[in-house]
């Protein structure tokens, strides 16, 4: 499928998102889907809205790596997914892996969040 092309003058967005288990990284990656919590979805529809690109830069919480990043593909629906098992997702929407790969913190300790007291990304 074609990527969304940027719109120009627009800000570029990133999200760290945070799975449980690798087992729901390798759905994602499969069928090109991702869903999340409902507390989050506002945040990533305003984001898919109002910039030229999304990007979700994925971690299994614990695992101490980065498992690869993805391009947001759609704003988040209503239609949920039985995928994940969890009555504690919301909708689900499109994601266009980039970039496969687990990549440790240590690479990106020198990444500064400054939305986050300045805390290392990870």
């Amino acid at each position: 499928s074609k990527s969304p092309s940027p719109r120009q003058n627009m800000p570029v967005r990133y999200f760290i998102m945070k799975s449980s288990n690798l087992q729901n990284i390798d759905i994602s990656q499969q069928k090109g889907i991702w869903s999340t919590t409902p507390s989050n979805e506002r945040k990533l529809n305003g984001a898919f809205r109002d910039s030229s690109v999304v990007y979700l830069v994925f971690s299994v919480q614990g695992s101490g790596q980065f498992q690869g990043f993805a391009r947001m593909g759609s704003a988040i629906g209503c239609e949920k997914s039985q995928d994940w098992g969890s009555a504690g997702f919301g909708g689900v929407f499109k994601v266009e892996w980039i970039r496969k790969e687990s990549i440790p913190f240590h690479f990106a300790h020198h990444l500064l969040n400054p939305w986050n007291d300045n805390k290392k990304v990870q």
